[in-house]
């Protein structure tokens, strides 16, 4: 009886140890759930201006939602890779930066690490709308010289005074710079109107392979300075044409020559790598690439196509995307001026239908127009083009320097999201929602942007990555933040 009563109280104290660890398990587990160290870095922008890319508390993983939308992270679902994010250096951008006496710090700001890291820029080749010095190109001729088809007057000469230091200043700060080349104009003897201002390309073969020789030319002078040229476009806004600054028109079908017969093949023979980007022109225009990919020969030259903001609606580049998914997309051209004085606004557009909605519409690159000008919209020598253009910065003739809405807009990208980027899977909500967008970086931390655009109150939604979640409340209206986790 007794060895029957020892062996029974032996197995309840069994089932009863058996109980305590199963319960100090969960106890524990529990408490590790509860007490997960993965944490999202948090960085604000708030429209009414009292967080300007801001470094806030992080926000720690928990369990469950906040009641709020769920932004679903999808690590495993790829989309394209980003090149970078910036703006473009055109002559009055380099003048005004090189001769500040803050110079070296508005280049910090601009490109370096503890500013917002930009990581590609668009470069004017010669003139265009906005000039601190005439406008010229890089083979204007001298007087009683109306051709010169073997290019013997080419010369960046004059970029080298202020254009080409402050590219290399950049290069130095970020030497991952991408550069894109964008012509306003070919020289003033290739074209109808014998003018850098309006009038068209002369479509003839000796024209075609003289302007193939220019570009080869622009991307050999600027590699012997140490500046690699990513990429070009064939022609800035080539359906435009105005007599009071640089443009020259150029038909579908002279691009589509161009590329096919001359400047492709050409480059294929100097196993020149920079890319052949088409069109650069308003969303509005979409015909004119479609005419020019129909055509294989050409389309085999063709890296990708690129848009700007000033007509059609903004998501034209994803459902062009549809129609040739192996054709990169690149946004590489929008302005903010005088005309937008609500920066709350300029904020939510720039990150709703931008930086947002063209990478979600497969971009590549997304790039803002001038990246200074001072605070008089300028300079402007020798040109009336855009009178109330606003930088991503104002340089003051004063000496000091502001950044502008636009600033910040870029820096919600470019600081966090690094060139070799992947686009991964997030939600789309809706036009008047939140809007999101999350890549992983090539050293697999994950970048996550939310902006509250246009819903006119505060948002509160729950990240969900890798099976954790991590809440965020009263994310203000016209507001964004970029979350990362590293």
């Amino acid at each position: 009886m007794f060895a029957v009563y020892s062996q029974s109280r032996e197995m309840d104290n069994v089932m009863s140890l058996a109980v305590l660890l199963l319960a100090t398990s969960t106890l524990l587990e529990a408490v590790v759930l509860a007490g997960d160290n993965s944490v999202l870095e948090v960085w604000l922008t708030t429209g009414d201006g009292h967080k300007k890319l801001s470094h806030e508390s992080s926000v720690h993983a928990s369990q469950g939602t906040n009641g709020g939308q769920l932004v679903t992270v999808d690590r495993n679902r790829h989309y394209q890779t980003v090149d970078g994010f910036g703006a473009a250096i055109s002559n009055s951008a380099a003048y005004v930066i090189y001769h500040s006496p803050q110079r070296h710090e508005i280049m910090q700001t601009l490109f370096g690490s503890s500013g917002i890291g930009i990581s590609y820029i668009r470069l004017t080749m010669g003139g265009s709308d906005l000039q601190a010095v005439p406008p010229y190109t890089y083979d204007d001729l001298p007087s009683g010289v109306a051709t010169d088809f073997n290019l013997d007057h080419f010369s960046i000469a004059k970029d080298r005074e202020f254009i080409i230091p402050i590219l290399k200043e950049a290069i130095s700060i970020n030497p991952k710079l991408k550069i894109l080349g964008s012509p306003w104009t070919a020289p003033a003897w290739m074209k109808t109107s014998h003018s850098l201002f309006g009038g068209a390309f002369r479509a003839e073969d000796r024209y075609y392979q003289a302007l193939s020789q220019y570009f080869l030319k622009f991307i050999q002078a600027y590699a012997a300075e140490g500046i690699p040229i990513d990429s070009i476009t064939t022609q800035n806004e080539p359906m435009l044409s105005r007599d009071s600054y640089p443009t020259m028109t150029m038909s579908w079908e002279n691009q589509r020559d161009l590329i096919k017969t001359y400047l492709g093949p050409l480059f294929k023979s100097h196993n020149i790598k920079t890319k052949i980007i088409i069109f650069d022109h308003n969303w509005s225009g979409s015909d004119y690439p479609e005419h020019i990919l129909a055509d294989s020969t050409a389309s085999s030259f063709i890296a990708g196509v690129a848009w700007h903001c000033y007509e059609g609606r903004h998501d034209t580049p994803l459902y062009f995307h549809e129609k040739h998914p192996h054709v990169g997309m690149y946004f590489t051209e929008c302005s903010g001026g005088g005309w937008d004085t609500n920066s709350a606004g300029t904020l939510a557009f720039d990150m709703r239908n931008l930086f947002i909605g063209q990478t979600r519409a497969f971009a590549k690159i997304v790039l803002l127009w001038n990246l200074a000008l001072d605070e008089h919209s300028g300079p402007k020598v020798g040109v009336n083009g855009c009178q109330d253009c606003r930088g991503v910065v104002t340089v003051n003739s004063n000496g000091g320097y502001q950044k502008n809405i636009e600033y910040y807009s870029i820096g919600h990208m470019s600081k966090f999201v690094q060139p070799g980027a992947i686009r991964l899977e997030s939600p789309y909500f809706g036009w008047d929602d939140l809007h999101t967008v999350a890549f992983k970086n090539p050293d697999q931390s994950v970048v996550i942007v939310v902006v509250n655009a246009y819903s006119g109150h505060p948002k509160s939604f729950t990240i969900e990555l890798d099976g954790k979640h991590f809440q965020y409340s009263n994310l203000p209206n016209q507001s964004v933040v970029t979350f990362i986790l590293k």
